[in-house]
């Protein structure tokens, strides 16, 4: 049997991070599952978890849709979940471990950096292009929301915009990203017991996430969870490299 109290501690972790945050439940997911879990395995936990956390914030910490403003990124994530799909199928747990902590190590100190970096103008093709890659990785497992992210950050919006772009991005792509996954049979019964885990091990870490992002400073939260991203990082490279660069 897999490890059910592992699935149940990443899930409250992430589940945190992504009610604090509106994102990264499947970065920190993983940093987590990685370890034990077959990629399929933990790539449909992940886009489950996921997309069970943006449904928690949709009702309880609603934020603005603004159409005109997200169907870039939408239309683009639509055109990248496929190729996530056919993608994951492929992965080699070493090197999904090695590429994901790179990831992690590359990208989080780079968001700290963000406010000190210049602001881009951006345009709606590279939205699409950025929701592209956000449908890519969504498919590979349910990180839809690191690209834009970034992407949002480094253009200059202040945090409700970014976070209602961000959530309303995260919930299509996720749904979709599922349903994919169903229809393509990754999802099986012997996951069922682990969604059983997951839903509930989620729930209030997900809300008191959204309870603490109201009152927390934007410097601060970035901090904590970035600071945390990057270990986990760290982590899955120990785990991976030094056994590929034996491997050689």
């Amino acid at each position: 049997m897999e490890p059910l109290y592992l699935i149940a501690l990443g899930a409250i972790v992430a589940g945190f991070v992504q009610g604090l945050s509106g994102f990264a439940f499947g970065m920190v997911a993983m940093s987590f599952w990685a370890w034990s879990l077959e990629p399929q395995v933990a790539a449909t936990l992940t886009v489950f978890g996921g997309l069970t956390g943006q449904l928690i914030a949709a009702f309880s910490m609603r934020r603005g849709f603004r159409w005109p403003l997200l169907w870039p990124f939408v239309l683009g994530g639509l055109a990248g979940i496929p190729m996530g799909v056919w993608v994951l199928p492929y992965l080699d747990m070493l090197w999904f471990k090695a590429v994901f902590g790179t990831l992690l190590v590359l990208w989080c100190p780079l968001m700290l950096m963000a406010p000190r970096l210049p602001r881009l103008q951006g345009g709606r093709l590279a939205d699409g292009a950025v929701g592209l890659a956000g449908g890519v990785l969504g498919g590979i497992g349910g990180f839809t929301g690191t690209v834009p992210t970034l992407w949002c950050t480094l253009r200059g919006f202040d945090r409700d915009t970014q976070r209602a772009v961000i959530q309303n991005f995260n919930l299509s792509m996720l749904m979709v990203t599922m349903l994919t996954y169903l229809g393509a049979g990754l999802v099986t019964r012997e996951m069922l017991p682990m969604f059983g885990v997951v839903a509930p091990a989620m729930l209030l870490p997900t809300l008191l996430g959204t309870r603490v992002y109201v009152g927390i400073s934007e410097l601060a939260f970035r901090r904590i969870v970035l600071g945390l991203l990057t270990l986990s990082g760290v982590a899955m490279l120990i785990a991976s490299v030094p056994t590929l660069v034996g491997v050689r």
